[in-house]
C-alpha cells in the first residue's frame, strides 16, 4: 500500500468528531469554572478591557511610536481608556454569543451545519472591524471635550473612514500598511473565537492523521 493511496481514503467525519470532542471539553471546562454570571461578567469585562488596552499600546508603539511620544502623547494616553472599555463591551457580548453558537454547533449532525454555525464567529470578527472604527471615532470625540478642543463626531468618523478607504484602495501604500496593521492588532481580541476554532480544527486533523499514519505503518 502506498501512502498517497492511503491518504485518499481519509474521511472528514472522524476529524469532525475529534473537533467536536475538543470543543465539548472546552465548553465543559468553561461551564465548570465560570461560576455565577454576576461574578463572572465583571472579570470577563476587566480581562477584555486590559487586553484591548494592551493591544492598543502594542499597535501604537510599533506602528506610530512618534505619535505615542510626540506632541499629542496626552491625547493618545487618554484614548486608551474609552478604547479599552468600548472594545471590552463588544468582546464581552460576542463572547457569550460565541458560547451559545458553539453549544448549538455541537448538536448538529452534518459537517456543513457544524461549519455554518462556527462561521458566525467570522461574521463577528468582520463586524468588529467596523466596531473599531466606531470606538476610535467616539473615543476621539470624547477626548476632544476633555482636552477643551471639541470636535464634531461626524468629522472624527470621516477621518477614520478615509483611512479605511485608503487601505482598501491602495493597500501597498506605506501609510495604508500601517493603518491595516494597527487595525488588525487592535482587533486581536475580537479574533480570539475564530482563532480558537481554527486551532481546534487543525488539532483535530493532526490527531486524526497521526492515528491514521500509525495504522498505515502497522498495516
Amino acid at each position: 500500500m502506498q501512502l498517497p493511496t492511503a491518504l485518499r481514503k481519509l474521511r472528514v467525519r472522524p476529524i469532525m468528531a475529534i473537533w467536536k470532542r475538543s470543543l465539548a471539553r472546552l465548553l465543559h471546562y468553561y461551564d465548570q469554572h465560570r461560576g455565577s454570571l454576576v461574578s463572572f461578567f465583571p472579570k470577563l469585562f476587566i480581562f477584555f478591557t486590559l487586553l484591548n488596552i494592551s493591544c492598543y499600546w502594542l499597535a501604537l508603539l510599533t506602528a506610530y511610536p512618534e505619535e505615542a511620544f510626540g506632541d499629542e502623547r496626552i491625547h493618545y494616553f487618554l484614548l486608551q481608556f474609552p478604547v479599552g472599555i468600548l472594545g471590552a463591551l463588544f468582546d464581552s457580548l460576542s463572547f457569550f454569543i460565541t458560547v451559545w453558537i458553539a453549544k448549538r454547533a455541537l448538536k448538529t449532525t452534518s459537517l456543513a451545519s457544524y461549519i455554518a454555525h462556527l462561521s458566525v464567529d467570522i461574521v463577528i470578527a468582520i463586524v468588529a472591524t467596523w466596531w473599531v472604527l466606531f470606538v476610535f471615532s467616539v473615543s476621539g470625540w470624547l477626548i476632544s471635550f476633555i482636552q477643551h478642543s471639541p470636535e464634531s463626531l461626524t468629522t472624527r468618523a470621516e477621518v477614520y473612514e478615509s483611512r479605511v478607504i485608503d487601505a482598501v484602495t491602495n493597500p501597498t501604500n506605506k501609510d495604508s500598511l500601517k493603518n491595516i496593521y494597527f487595525g488588525v492588532v487592535v482587533g486581536i481580541s475580537a479574533m480570539i473565537p475564530t482563532f480558537t476554532h481554527l486551532f481546534l480544527s487543525v488539532q483535530a486533523a493532526g490527531t486524526y492523521l497521526r492515528k491514521y499514519a500509525q495504522r498505515w505503518r502497522l498495516g
